[in-house]
């Protein structure tokens, strides 16, 4: 399954059984990927990875937005406990919402 894409991102995937989002290039191991843990009406964003080769390409802010806009389509509160996932949304308040109030 394909997550939410842009014309202007790369191909991002969902790949539910790895539990990640992923930008392939073409090869066996994805350039990018941003994992998560999911529950009854939450998804906590736990980790981006991005190679070093492709860094500084936009690849995490692409595939946040892209785990995001699942959660948004999906009605899932967002538990942001990576760094660059709690920046990215710091940089893009339209997501705000998505975030699950503290406890």
């Amino acid at each position: 399954m394909r997550a939410s894409q842009k014309p202007d991102q790369p191909e991002i995937t969902l790949n539910a059984a790895e539990r990640r989002f992923e930008v392939g290039t073409g090869t066996a191991e994805p350039s990018a990927i941003l994992t998560f843990r999911q529950s009854a009406g939450t998804i906590n964003l736990l980790h981006t990875e991005v190679s070093e080769k492709e860094r500084r390409r936009g690849l995490g802010g692409s595939l946040v937005a892209a785990a995001l806009d699942y959660a948004r389509q999906n009605r899932l509160l967002v538990i942001p406990s990576c760094p660059f996932v709690r920046a990215y949304i710091d940089r893009h308040p339209e997501y705000l919402d998505l975030v699950q109030p503290q406890r």
